[in-house]
């Protein structure tokens, strides 16, 4: 009776053994292939981003040449930059679920290039054809560690994200990341008066910067 005891004892401890070890396999090959498919989708959204930056390139040559139709541009616009943000959040998921790798800060970049070009584009729009939209741009340090700023950066993305879901296309919301090392995006903050250790802030329509804010609320306040 003991030895059957015995017997039996050892075989469950292989079939568990058996299961533990398969169960592992699986959950590796499963990551191995969420990552691939992590993989495949950042690099068609870094061949697309550098197919966007090339259009608004274009784009803004000919907004420079100063005889364009202005409800198509205005239209273009914003659909280019609700298309670009859908995009940037995107790949925002991916960096948060998978390490920041070399290839994803390259891409950042590039979606942080390519904002800012849409920034540059929306001011001589709304300047030329007089558009009623405004411009919400969003500054960011999107590689700091700092616990207290990373939740800071989530309370202000989320209330952004309310925003835009509140306003529409009455906003034109360009999150812009920095790192400190594209020089076009510094270019920037100094043209507004924004030092890096202020970020993250929120510019309204090239004047009103906001460090500070806790509900959407009061964010809508600024457009009555």
């Amino acid at each position: 009776m003991e030895i059957n005891l015995f017997k039996s004892n050892k075989n469950v401890f292989w079939e568990a053994l058996l299961v533990t070890i398969l169960i592992f396999v699986l959950g590796v090959i499963a990551g191995f292939v969420l990552e691939n498919w992590r993989t495949s989708n950042i690099d068609y959204l870094y061949v697309n981003s550098e197919l966007n930056l090339l259009d608004v390139k274009v784009q803004s040559e000919i907004y420079g040449i100063g005889d364009f139709d202005c409800n198509a541009a205005i239209n273009e616009n914003i659909n280019f930059a609700n298309r670009i943000y859908e995009e940037a959040n995107t790949l925002e998921k991916y960096q948060k679920a998978s390490m920041l790798t070399e290839d994803l800060i390259v891409s950042h970049k590039k979606y942080d290039l390519l904002r800012t070009l849409l920034l540059l584009n929306s001011i001589k729009i709304k300047k030329e054809c007089n558009a009623s939209y405004s411009n919400v741009v969003y500054f960011y340090r999107f590689r700091d560690k700092n616990p207290d700023i990373i939740a800071k950066e989530s309370v202000f993305s989320k209330l952004l994200v309310q925003l835009k879901e509140k306003m529409g296309n009455e906003i034109l919301l360009i999150p812009i990341g920095f790192d400190g090392n594209v020089s076009s995006v510094k270019l920037i903050l100094d043209n507004y008066n924004i030092s890096e250790n202020e970020l993250p802030v929120i510019l309204i329509n090239e004047k009103i910067k906001i460090k500070d804010v806790e509900t959407v609320e009061d964010l809508m306040k600024y457009f009555d």
